[in-house]
């Protein structure tokens, strides 16, 4: 798969998180798949959690039911996400501050998406690239065969 990019920072900037509370950012992106690169580094108080996932994910959040997640690290001091999305989607970033003891959490987020253009040929096609590939090495290997049994039979 050859691809080509062109990288845009969509956030960098310091949040402040109270203990078990969250920020978002709304990414923006609905088309196309890409390239999505999170980073954090918390500069004071407790560890967090960087998580990747679609908008109606994030509204289960806000509500206190069970979501899903497209990626997430693990809690800690700094992390760093790189997911490719397969497909064109609402994507979030959710820093969450998991701690209970009191303080916030001073965490700095930098956001970057990469349109990626693939040149990745849909299933039909390949489909008939593998079995014109099968036909055209089977008729090789036959010729060669029948070329071979004729010169033994001699």
């Amino acid at each position: 798969m050859v691809a080509a990019s062109a990288g845009v920072e969509l956030v960098n900037q310091t949040f402040l998180i109270p203990a078990n509370d969250w920020r978002f950012t709304d990414l923006g992106i609905r088309e196309r798949p890409v390239l999505i690169r999170a980073e954090f580094d918390v500069q004071a108080g407790p560890p967090v959690q960087l998580i990747l996932m679609e908008r109606p994910d994030l509204e289960r959040l806000n509500r206190g039911e069970t979501y899903a997640v497209v990626a997430a690290t693990r809690i800690g001091p700094q992390g760093l996400l790189e997911v490719h999305t397969v497909r064109p989607g609402d994507y979030v970033v959710v820093v969450l501050n998991h701690s209970t003891a009191p303080g916030a959490a001073n965490v700095r987020l930098r956001v970057s998406v990469d349109s990626v253009e693939s040149t990745e040929l849909p299933p039909e096609r390949q489909l008939t690239i593998v079995a014109i590939s099968f036909a055209v090495f089977f008729g090789i290997v036959t010729y060669s065969a029948r070329r071979l049994w004729l010169s033994v039979r001699r």
